[in-house]
């Protein structure tokens, strides 16, 4: 979404009407976004634990930078290059990913660095890649929403994650659209639905495919495009047929009826899109739950033509760009595969390194943070919370406390940077320049508007600071056009090519953004999808002229309408199978648990926690119990009740509603604390994207302990002397 920031007197957010994503409509945490960059509830200067105290303490840059380096060389020295690991984040800009996973993979050596946004948007990435050949999120601007006929919305409940998107589906039912919602909970974006589709946690799988069943039996297949665009449809045919209709009633809890109506306005509508977001993607079983999804899609020609298409809601900041760039483990940038040795190749070239050194895939974030303590000894993290946002989340936090040595770049002191030995201020939003990609592709420049408090640096400056003093620093510039210079050769003819994007080019644009892939004119640079399909209609448009007479690539809103991204142009079915979650409710945990967010609070709430306004409107934890499930329990209003799992125990007080389903509850995951979800969240990894289930566990309710606080969690704004000093995890 897009914003102004003015200065006159202190930094106000400004609505920018003209941009076209939200066209100036911002939820209260943009709009609240500047209270953030006050010093009281902010890092100002880095922090380091003192061997006598074991506390935090304020230090300078260059002792906290070099007690980082000196910590890093050690672990190689002792225990080899996979010993340091390096942990990031889908809000950090395109240029700070970027850097990061050179970062890891040029002056570490370590095959160890993964992200935060695996567990956002991996298994829709790895759906999205195994069936057209190309992950982006949307393959369309969110501008062509309105203009469909039907949308099936998977798992989001965008109005409160997402409000300023909201106008888009209001927008298609204005125009005579309909919009299907799937979700266990009445949420308020399901309120808006045409119809409303409560499926028991865990069988989003087994609901696609048997609305892929009656699309067949009914003769509402499209057979051309199934022939012309497509393979492997025989195969996905005869596995959604063995899901008929009152089994998957059986399975889901969605009545048959249901499912012939929801067939029936996806079908009937001249175009149609199926968007999911976290709800069938944090599964176990989560790329096939897309897959199909996407083999829906398939089956009726609702894909790569307009209007119509499969797409994925991303919820971070940068969570498109994020995963881009280098940060994932098994990814160099332009979206190039680390195995892949032309890709090896081309970046090690850009990068002044022989192929061979790079590193392989390491693991991904979850089993990353697992192995934290034992051969990973030291980790450098930026812009995550993992504390707070990772499944299983007390063992992960047992395991912060195992390293070492961790380090922590951060704008606030979250509660993983409590336990870090260094701690570094760095930059945040409106004090930095630098490029984000959103949900639809688009690449956008966000300008500096305000210049970052003495003792704060930005996170390229700790990236340059650690490189030079291990013998790296004229690799990393610290001036981010730079970067993005760089960047925009790395990915040239790849995935996700920039090589055509410019910070001028952005400047000039009005503040629109250009969508990738987006090459560059020269002959030579332009990736597979944009040579093969990029020279007409809206796929990739074509080539404008620039100056000096070199042709401009005006970059790629829509994807696959002359071909997909697969070596032969087609799309590909893949055949799935329902299976149940990891963990299925029991005699002794008889009540499934699901997680997600609230309108006032983001993500680990490690920010929004520290605004007043935001903490008013939801300032705490609660557990959403329905009522005959909450009679059964005695369970009232307000009373404080324990969730317990097999891996951890939560506390918060119940709030009664019979917008969910009577055999689930509900835990937003922003708080720590007693009141952490992800205190029982299940670790079970899907076997291809590797994300964990945080969408569904098995847990009991019981009444809390007279001494267990319901909705602790809120963070404290951090003045000069709380900042100070904290009481160390480990004993030194």
């Amino acid at each position: 979404m897009g914003l102004a920031a003015g200065t006159g007197g202190g930094v106000e957010v400004v609505e920018r009407a003209a941009f076209p994503v939200n066209k100036g409509a911002l939820c209260g945490k943009g709009r609240t976004a500047p209270a953030l960059l006050s010093s009281r509830v902010r890092l100002t200067e880095p922090l380091v634990r003192s061997h006598a105290t074991g506390k935090l303490a304020p230090a300078t840059w260059e002792e906290a930078l070099d007690r980082i380096a000196d910590e890093l060389s050690r672990a190689r020295a002792e225990h080899g290059a996979d010993a340091c690991g390096v942990f990031g984040g889908g809000g950090l800009t395109n240029e700070k990913a970027y850097a990061l996973g050179k970062f890891a993979r040029v002056v570490l050596g370590t095959s160890q660095i993964d992200y935060n946004g695996r567990f956002c948007m991996s298994s829709a990435a790895a759906a999205g890649q195994r069936a057209f050949g190309l992950d982006r999120g949307l393959p369309f601007p969110l501008e062509d929403i309105p203009r469909t006929g039907c949308v099936i919305l998977v798992g989001s409940n965008l109005a409160e994650t997402m409000p300023p998107a909201l106008r888009y589906f209001t927008e298609l039912r204005e125009n005579g659209g309909t919009l299907i919602v799937v979700d266990p909970r009445r949420t308020r974006t399901a309120e808006q639905a045409d119809l409303h589709l409560a499926p028991r946690p865990g069988t989003d799988l087994a609901l696609a495919l048997g609305l892929l069943h009656l699309v067949v039996a009914g003769g509402r297949t499209d057979e051309a495009f199934i022939e012309e665009r497509t393979t492997g449809w025989e195969e996905a045919r005869a596995a959604a047929m063995a899901h008929w209709p009152e089994l998957v009633e059986r399975i889901t809890g969605v009545p048959v009826p249901q499912l012939r109506e929801t067939v029936r306005m996806f079908c009937d509508a001249e175009a149609a899109m199926v968007l999911t977001a976290r709800g069938p993607e944090q599964q176990s079983k989560g790329t096939d739950t897309v897959g199909a999804w996407i083999n829906l899609c398939l089956a009726t020609g609702r894909a790569g033509r307009p209007l119509s298409g499969y797409g994925c809601l991303t919820g971070q900041g940068n969570g498109q760009g994020g995963r881009e760039h280098g940060q994932k483990a098994d990814q160099l940038p332009g979206y190039r595969k680390l195995t892949d040795p032309a890709a090896r190749a081309h970046v090690a070239e850009v990068w002044g390194v022989d192929p061979d050194a790079l590193p392989g895939p390491g693991r991904s974030a979850y089993e990353l943070l697992d192995a934290l303590g034992g051969d990973i000894k030291t980790l450098l993290l930026m812009g995550s919370n993992p504390v707070v946002s990772a499944p299983r989340a007390a063992h992960v936090e047992q395991r912060l406390r195992s390293l070492d040595f961790l380090a922590v770049a951060d704008v606030v002191l979250s509660e993983t940077a409590e336990l870090a030995d260094v701690v570094l201020p760095v930059t945040q939003w409106a004090e930095e320049t630098g490029t984000v990609t959103n949900l639809e592709g688009r690449v956008l420049l966000r300008r500096r508007a305000v210049s970052a408090p003495d003792g704060v640096r930005s996170d390229l400056e700790v990236l340059h600071g650690l490189a030079a003093r291990l013998g790296h620093g004229k690799k990393f510039p610290t001036d981010p056009r730079e970067v993005f210079e760089e960047l925009r050769r790395a990915s040239a003819g790849g995935a996700a090519d920039y090589s055509g994007i410019s910070y001028e080019r952005l400047r000039e644009g009005e503040g629109e953004g250009v969508f990738w892939p987006c090459p560059r004119g020269d002959v030579g640079t332009e990736s597979k999808e944009t040579k093969e399909s990029g020279e007409s209609g809206e796929s990739g448009g074509s080539k404008e002229s620039g100056a000096g007479g070199e042709a401009v690539h005006p970059g790629t809103p829509r994807l696959f309408l002359d071909r997909f991204a697969t070596e032969d142009g087609r799309a590909r079915f893949v055949p799935v199978t329902h299976r149940a979650a990891a963990e299925e409710p029991d005699a002794e945990y008889p009540v499934l648990l699901t997680t997600g967010r609230v309108l006032a609070q983001y993500q680990s709430g490690a920010q929004t926690r520290r605004v007043e306004e935001l903490n008013d409107a939801a300032p705490g934890p609660f557990v959403e119990v329905h009522p005959r499930l909450a009679a059964r329990l005695g369970l009232a209003e307000g009373e404080a009740v324990a969730v317990v799992s097999r891996r951890g125990r939560a506390v918060a007080p119940a709030r009664i509603t019979s917008s969910i389903r009577s055999d689930t509850v509900f835990m937003p995951f922003h708080w720590a604390g007693e009141g952490r979800a992800n205190s029982l969240t299940h670790p079970a990894l899907d076997p291809v994207s590797r994300m964990p289930e945080f969408k569904v566990c098995a847990v009991r309710l019981e009444p809390a302990d007279p001494g267990e606080r319901a909705g602790a969690g809120t963070a404290a704004p951090m003045d000069s002397a709380r900042a100070a000093v904290r009481p160390g995890p480990r004993s030194t």
